[in-house]
């Protein structure tokens, strides 16, 4: 699948990579929201693996203007301050969805390490699922929630960077009644979905609470296959407190 590019009315292009499921349309979108290391060939995978199930994926390169050097500290300050350019890049990504002919007209987004943040922070920003994978919580989870969609959230129980983030998450969700499959992996840690070729350091990764776990990460995409086909496929939004 090719490398695109998302116009912009400010003139920058928006880099970008496509993944188109096979057969005829109209498919639901989703927005595949990178981690920390950029559009890597991991989060082309995650793509094409959402095409695969019917979905027709975009993901948004965050360090168009600048590289990852550049650009990294902004993002993050970004994701922590819930706005700046890569949320309206990630809104661009929504709406260019919205508006090609081969979308239904329903858009979720779909998220890892520091793209998890970033999709739960745009929970509640007319996506109508959302799937945060071992993402930093918003600082006010709560109002961050509120009006959201439904939320598919997968963590790493061997994660030091996030202690107790699945349990806090579902609570928060609970508490706005907002319908969600939340889980922690007692085997996986940090990006325990990403298959990086780190070679020799994966032993090392894996002290450190990081790195690819299969048995987790296969019914990790289970779920949010499930969960994607339940509330993205078919149904309505349902309206949330």
């Amino acid at each position: 699948m090719p490398d695109t590019i998302i116009p912009a009315a400010d003139g920058t292009p928006l880099k970008a990579y496509l993944a188109v499921p096979a057969g005829a349309g109209p498919r639901p979108g989703v927005v595949v929201i990178q981690d920390a290391l950029g559009l890597t060939r991991a989060i082309r995978e995650h793509a094409d693996r959402l095409a695969s199930y019917g979905y027709l994926a975009v993901a948004p390169d965050l360090y168009t203007r600048g590289g990852m050097l550049r650009c990294v500290q902004a993002t993050f300050r970004s994701l922590s301050s819930g706005q700046g350019q890569a949320y309206d890049d990630i809104e661009r990504s929504r709406r260019w969805l919205l508006g090609r002919d081969d979308c239904s007209g329903r858009v979720g987004v779909i998220g890892f390490c520091m793209g998890g943040g970033f999709a739960l922070m745009t929970a509640g920003r007319g996506f109508d699922v959302s799937a945060p994978n071992y993402g930093p919580l918003p600082k006010n989870l709560d109002t961050a929630l509120s009006g959201a969609c439904p939320v598919v959230g997968s963590y790493g129980a061997r994660d030091r960077t996030l202690k107790s983030a699945a349990a806090k998450l579902e609570a928060a969700l609970i508490h706005r009644g907002i319908p969600h499959d939340v889980k922690e992996y007692p085997d996986a840690g940090h990006s325990f979905l990403e298959r990086f070729p780190v070679g020799p350091l994966a032993p090392v990764l894996r002290v450190a609470g990081m790195g690819y776990e299969a048995a987790s990460a296969d019914d990790a995409w289970r779920r949010i296959h499930a969960f994607f086909d339940e509330h993205l496929a078919a149904g309505e939004r349902p309206e949330v407190g």
